[in-house]
């Protein structure tokens, strides 16, 4: 009976089911689901179904692959489909992801301005309070002229 130690890494064991990577397979599956809704796929799409069905009415009769109800265009079509709703998906819940991810930072710088500005706004509101205690220059004039006036005293009148 071999016991495991919780010490020493565990010896990697041959998986049977293929190793991929999920972030390279989410790119791609962007990528196609990108390419999917754009008019050039529309366009393709098109082009590949009516040439599929003038061949299939139009050619010779030895050359038809898909005759009339055209089962094989339909199952080719419903083959796409198949693959092409899970890859959009895929690629929906990765940008719900990112999307997820870019409200929290958002909502964390946010938060962050927020705080500087209440701190800026005290900040303001004390200098404020300081500038109204200190002397201004205008006020110091005054004051000085008024002392010079009262040390000075009264003026004497003027006889003439």
């Amino acid at each position: 009976m071999t016991t495991e130690r919780l010490d020493q890494p565990r010896d990697l064991r041959r998986q049977l089911r293929p190793h991929y990577d999920p972030e390279a397979f989410g790119r791609l599956s962007e990528r196609i689901a990108r390419f999917l809704g754009t008019a050039r796929f529309l366009v393709y799409m098109t082009g590949f179904v009516s040439v599929w069905i003038a061949w299939n009415a139009l050619a010779p009769a030895h050359l038809r692959f898909d005759p009339y109800p055209f089962i094989f265009l339909t199952l080719m079509l419903s083959l796409q489909a198949s693959y092409a709703a899970p890859l959009i998906l895929l690629a929906q819940n990765r940008q719900d992801d990112r999307d997820r991810v870019q409200y929290e930072q958002d909502r964390e710088t946010t938060d962050r301005s927020q705080a500087e500005i209440e701190y800026l706004t005290r900040e303001i509101a004390d200098l404020r309070m300081s500038v109204n205690e200190v002397v201004t220059r205008d006020y110091l004039r005054a004051e000085l002229s008024r002392l010079l006036d009262e040390l000075r005293g009264p003026e004497p009148a003027d006889s003439d």
